[in-house]
């Protein structure tokens, strides 16, 4: 019998709280001892003075997967889930601009450690442990405000460590700068929340800053592969996790791109999201929120690594079984993993999106009526007139 997505939250809870019934003690008290991931967060309630802290579990030792999305692909939800839950995240109210003070600096020390890092946090109050889960928000673990907060020392990545003490580099050259040198785009984004890049520092919502990075990287990409010569083969690439379908076309163009996102409600009915961008960029704030330049960037990244410039169509069917949002995170990893694939050539993109399709269970014909690209496709170019 198939479960349904309430069937599924109500399984992580229960063995959620399973776990809690025998260490709970560990997430409810006014003091933890951990190593952070590392980890830190900051809000976006009450900006521009946000909610600023780190993210701990009540353990010591090698904690670096609780916070490592990158290291999360073929994990299941119920782990996945598990990961955030058992973080216990500190928290002080600090003004977003010009962040200064012990408490700021030992956080940006905790987001450049290369290891996990031992802290001891002190809260007004006890914490309380998480016990419901729905299936609108990410999961969090206890939240706590801090009173006094120790980290141990650390030894710092060496890339990000240049570029914070770079105080005339831009926030964007920070971060194209650290990821050619091959840092992890999470651990990028910490650091961009941070207030660790720019000239004029502050402190950005960790919401935003996984945007922001993606969207950075993607684009300076992109400005490369507008250069090259256009693919001469039409590719279908699959991947699927954690109730996530993606089926993603490249075929021969100039750059554009488009990212569908199609999902059920409990009703039965289908919700869409659609957005399509061109050479000129995107004019609007997606409708696919975040999830529009994380799959972009998976696809610029594949499109730079084999020196072609092409079109592309990210079709994410999201199916019941994701019952618990985990995060953006998982489209950026979902579509760099499909075009990891060997791909499958086909001879046209109408032929590219029936192959397409064919592993979704919502029809062509609804992906094609949100399709902006499509129109696109069959708009003659100025080049095409010489």
């Amino acid at each position: 019998m198939k479960r349904t997505a309430t069937d599924i939250r109500k399984a992580i809870e229960t063995n959620w709280n399973e776990y809690l019934s025998k260490y709970g003690n560990l997430f409810s008290s006014d003091f933890i001892s951990g190593s952070s991931p590392p980890s830190v967060f900051v809000g976006t309630y009450g900006y521009p003075k946000v909610s600023v802290g780190p993210m701990l579990p009540p353990v010591h030792g090698n904690t670096m997967i609780l916070d490592s999305p990158e290291q999360w692909l073929g994990k299941s939800l119920e782990e996945i889930v598990n990961y955030r839950l058992s973080l216990v995240r500190g928290i002080q109210n600090i003004p977003v601009a010009n962040p200064t003070g012990k408490y700021i600096e030992n956080l940006q020390e905790v987001a450049m450690a290369s290891r996990p890092i031992d802290s001891d946090i002190q809260f007004l109050k006890n914490t309380i442990p998480v016990t419901s889960i729905d299936g609108e928000n990410p999961p969090f673990g206890p939240i706590g405000e801090i009173k006094t907060a120790k980290f141990s020392n650390s030894s710092s990545d060496k890339h990000i460590q240049k570029i914070y003490y770079d105080k005339d580099l831009l926030a964007q050259d920070s971060v194209l700068e650290l990821y050619n040198k091959g840092i992890e785009i999470s651990r990028i984004q910490k650091c961009f929340s941070i207030g660790m890049f720019g000239k004029n520092r502050k402190l950005v919502p960790t919401r935003w800053s996984i945007t922001a990075t993606d969207d950075i990287i993607s684009k300076s990409l992109i400005s490369e592969i507008m250069q090259f010569d256009i693919i001469d083969s039409c590719q279908v690439f699959f991947f699927n996790h954690i109730g996530n379908f993606f089926s993603v076309i490249i075929f021969p163009s100039r750059w554009m791109f488009e990212m569908q996102e199609a999902w059920y409600d409990q009703q039965g009915n289908i919700g869409f999201g659609s957005d399509f961008e061109d050479r000129r960029g995107l004019d609007h704030y997606p409708a696919t929120a975040g999830a529009h330049f994380a799959s972009r960037l998976g696809v610029a990244e594949y499109l730079f690594k084999n020196k072609v410039q092409a079109a592309a169509l990210v079709l994410r069917e999201i199916r019941p079984e994701y019952a618990v949002p985990v995060g953006v995170w998982q489209v950026r990893e979902g579509v760099r993993m499909a075009l990891k694939q060997k791909p499958i050539l086909v001879s046209s993109f109408e032929e590219g999106l029936d192959l397409a399709c064919k592993s979704l269970s919502i029809d062509k014909k609804e992906w094609l009526a949100k399709s902006n690209l499509q129109k696109a496709r069959k708009q003659k170019s100025i080049s095409d007139f010489f």
